[in-house]
């Protein structure tokens, strides 16, 4: 896949020449994804995501890292993070804004074991399907030290439809591009997923589920554990 999102954040981290970061989808009209959202500092973090950060203990891995934002803040708490995302722009800026354990991998190749496995910003959407999130808890399992826990939030987009659900197939499972300058990434698919949805696959993978906090926009953040 083409480092679209990648070069994107490396152009505005160095103030390069840029333009808009688009999220083209299948459901409706293309959206514009604001670039600074991936350089939020510690005043601009939403609620979710800092509930998120102060549940994180002892060994950690930021999962689809992007920029570094989360592990930064967590690296001036002093704890012990590791920042992995496949981009490999993505990956240089995170260096270059000082993360110390920054490295460009894949989830599903990478090798190591921690306490606390971190997906924010719907990281966990990764999965792109149903069976991908299964998949994908059942394979985090092995990274999980004893007691570790899984950290990451989604949101149940049922509202995009308008009371209409498409008939086949899981509402939460997108299809998108993003598009940067003259440069596009092939369609991928990204998951949202709903409470009660999760808790099944969950149970299935082995886990046990606590929502931490849940928003009015149906957002919400959850801990799995073994």
């Amino acid at each position: 896949m083409n480092d679209v999102l990648g070069q994107a954040i490396f152009d505005h981290h160095r103030n390069l020449p840029g333009g808009k970061l688009w999220i083209n989808n299948k459901y409706g009209p293309k959206e514009a994804m604001p670039i600074a959202t991936y350089f939020r500092g510690e005043d601009d973090i939403p609620d979710i995501e800092w509930m998120a950060l102060e549940q994180c203990r002892g060994k950690i891995l930021d999962i689809g890292a992007g920029a570094g934002s989360h592990a930064l803040l967590l690296q001036e708490q002093g704890v012990d993070v590791t920042a992995i995302d496949i981009s490999p722009l993505g990956v240089k800026t995170m260096q270059e804004r000082g993360v110390n354990k920054a490295t460009e991998a894949d989830i599903f190749t990478f090798e190591g074991k921690f306490d606390t496995l971190l997906l924010l910003m719907n990281g966990i959407g990764l999965a792109g399907t149903l069976t991908g999130l299964k998949d994908l808890l059942i394979h985090l399992k092995t990274m999980l030290n004893k007691g570790g826990q899984l950290l990451f939030d989604s949101s149940d987009i049922a509202y995009l439809y308008e009371g209409k659900l498409p008939k086949q197939g899981y509402y939460g499972e997108i299809q998108y591009q993003y598009e940067y300058k003259n440069l596009k990434t092939e369609w991928f698919n990204w998951l949202y997923i709903d409470e009660h949805t999760l808790q099944q696959i969950a149970i299935e993978a082995g886990y046990t589920m606590e929502v931490l906090i849940e928003d009015e926009f149906g957002q919400y953040l959850v801990r799995l554990t073994t």
